[in-house]
């Protein structure tokens, strides 16, 4: 096992996090199988964090916190380190995304980051990162909690058809997934419109684009290619933004009409399947 002793807390999160796990769990009088027990996890994993080879839940966080009774440390820390594992390149986009008070976003292809749900982030995911997966999710799942704030983002999101039927790790997370944002359509503060294939051609042909407005910061748009993302707070760009996304809401189906298209999607093409010759699998 690799000395824990030898990690630098100030190397990262992460880091951090195993160095105070391993010097407070020492300090309780626990072995790692011992402190696992408590946590209903394995010892294995408590030395994989300590080591920090992997990174912590927040629900591991929140029973830790509970075992050693460190008075919330370990919860509050958890962010910063499941933030750390976001790429580089789109952390100061979630900093400002966990600061706007509007978010309007257009979805070409596929389900919102916000929406989400871990299986369906983890197929797209797996195909793009090879190492770390579990970080990688988990940072994705915790950018979520801005939507269960006591004040949270308007959130309206205009997504293509193409969301719904573009099947991503199979039925069952597909049929989860478009759950999922049928009860997320019940949030009065998030808001969920579907842009039908018989729109053709439309206002975001070119792409995925999120708008993001602040109390106090400048308005700004965010695009993103397979390299990296690209923010500006370029009034000119913000502008052609709005008017794009002006139109493509009202060529999108209304809320309630998009709610339904959603609840038959999910029925017609993820519900459960009969045997050739058979009834329906249960």
């Amino acid at each position: 096992m690799v000395n824990i002793r030898s990690l630098d807390p100030s190397a990262s999160p992460l880091d951090y996090y195993g160095y105070e796990l391993r010097r407070l769990r020492e300090e309780a009088g626990l072995g790692q199988a011992e402190l696992g027990s408590i946590l209903y996890c394995t010892g294995s994993l408590v030395g994989q964090i300590e080591t920090a080879r992997k990174v912590p839940t927040r629900e591991f966080s929140e029973r830790l916190d509970a075992a050693l009774m460190t008075g919330g440390f370990f919860t509050r820390l958890v962010g910063l380190v499941l933030k750390s594992q976001l790429p580089s390149w789109f952390r100061p986009y979630a900093e400002m995304e966990a600061k706007a008070t509007y978010l309007c976003s257009f979805q070409a292809q596929l389900v919102h980051g916000l929406l989400q749900t871990e299986d369906y982030a983890r197929t797209l995911m797996g195909s793009r990162f090879e190492s770390d997966l579990d970080g990688q999710v988990a940072a994705r799942i915790e950018r979520q909690r801005i939507l269960d704030r006591e004040n949270p983002p308007l959130f309206w999101v205009v997504m293509s058809e193409a969301a719904l039927r573009q099947e991503v790790g199979g039925s069952e997370v597909m049929r989860a997934q478009l759950t999922h944002l049928s009860r997320m359509q019940e949030r009065e503060w998030v808001k969920i419109q579907i842009l039908p294939f018989e729109v053709g051609a439309h206002a975001g042909s070119h792409g995925s684009f999120t708008l993001l407005r602040f109390e106090s910061d400048p308005d700004l748009v965010y695009t993103e290619d397979f390299v990296q993302g690209h923010m500006t707070v370029d009034s000119a760009a913000f502008r052609e933004g709005s008017l794009r996304y002006d139109h493509l809401r009202a060529a999108a189906l209304s809320v309630e009409d998009s709610s339904a298209l959603i609840t038959r999607v999910m029925e017609e093409h993820y519900g459960d399947q009969p045997e050739p010759g058979g009834s329906a699998l249960a």
